[in-house]
């Protein structure tokens, strides 16, 4: 084993450090005083919360905004693992869904998910989150690796939580918001011209507009915002929750932890694309260095000296060691589907209520 990993297999002892933690600087390709298109969320059911971009006040005159949430970033980091040279460290579950095939890895909820609910593998899942509950978790890692990385709940069975290992988040701050208006004109005058009849009320005209028909203004929509205070992308490692996942024997908890911790680490240490979506194309701000820091419980913070390389050298160690489940392709289950959706548990028995 070499140095580097050395390094690493000590982080999963106790007096290891809590986290690991990186602080990257970003900047819209445009330039700092681009315009850049965060992430947009729908109003609240109470109401509290009118939908558009998640900008929350600090203080009387700062404030930050939500570019990227936690499990955006982990859906766009998991799928690494389905690409050449990666692809080798974690089981190949597939699921077909009628036409479609669905990565394990693609799947919203992971092993949570209903696509993997809903097949041969329920009967698995639902006893190695059983085992997890009870304190050992390397059935999991067996099917759903990924799953104790980036967090799982099986909140429609067992009710067990995994929780996040990796947390990143993209935020701005001190954000100027702007909004954008548009005008919307049809190719011919339909009405005018009398192709169409004019629309006698306003769900006809709604339709027409819908359609295409009309012209149709858009005032007022959210245009994006300026950045004045900087764009920051955070990432959390939390070792000291990595040492809580154990096996059926110390060895195999060792082996386990080891597992996890490579694939933590993997992904961890790889940056995705910057393109989140249309208006939003962050790059490395080259102005602000980068920060990267193991913390310790004792409040210590030492500079990191490793990379992705490293990363991935151990990971691959690690699997050796531990040995990947098998890699399996199953069909979605029309029948365990329909007994889910009656609120029938794994083993043909009603599910008891929810407390």
């Amino acid at each position: 084993m070499s140095e580097v990993a050395k390094k690493f297999d000590s982080w999963i002892e106790d007096n290891g450090p809590a986290a690991l933690v990186i602080r990257e600087y970003l900047v819209s390709a445009e330039g700092p005083d681009g315009v850049i298109f965060p992430a947009t969320y729908a109003a609240s059911q109470d109401g509290s919360f009118k939908g558009g971009y998640n900008i929350d006040k600090v203080g009387e005159t700062e404030n930050v905004c939500l570019i990227d949430s936690v499990g955006s970033q982990a859906n766009r980091i998991e799928p690494l693992f389905t690409k050449e040279g990666y692809s080798d460290l974690v089981p190949k579950i597939i699921v077909r869904a009628g036409e479609k095939a669905v990565n394990l890895l693609e799947a919203g909820h992971r092993a949570g998910d209903a696509i993997v609910r809903c097949s041969e593998l329920q009967d698995e899942l639902h006893a190695a989150f059983k085992a997890l509950q009870n304190g050992n978790a390397g059935p999991l890692a067996k099917i759903a690796p990924t799953s104790l990385v980036f967090g799982a709940w099986d909140s429609r069975d067992t009710q067990a939580k995994v929780p996040r290992l990796i947390a990143l988040t993209i935020r701005a701050f001190n954000v100027k918001p702007l909004t954008r208006s548009a005008q919307y004109v049809p190719a011919a005058e339909y009405v005018q011209s009398g192709l169409l009849p004019e629309p006698e009320d306003k769900k006809t005209k709604d339709a027409y507009s819908e359609r295409g028909f009309i012209h149709v203004p858009a005032s007022g929509s959210p245009g994006g915002i300026i950045a004045s205070g900087g764009i920051r992308r955070d990432a959390t490692l939390h070792l000291a929750a990595l040492r809580l996942l154990f096996s059926d024997s110390q060895a195999k908890t060792t082996s386990l932890r080891r597992y996890i911790l490579g694939l933590a680490l993997t992904a961890f240490t790889w940056s995705p694309a910057g393109y989140l979506r249309q208006g939003c194309n962050l790059v490395t701000d080259p102005d602000r260095q980068r920060e990267f820091h193991e913390v310790y419980n004792d409040g210590r913070r030492v500079a990191a000296d490793f990379n992705h390389s490293d990363a991935l050298e151990y990971a691959r160690v690690a699997v050796n060691e531990f040995g990947i489940g098998p890699n399996r392709t199953v069909d979605f289950d029309k029948e365990r589907a329909k007994r889910d959706l009656s609120g029938e548990a794994a083993n043909g028995k009603p599910k008891k209520a929810k407390k």
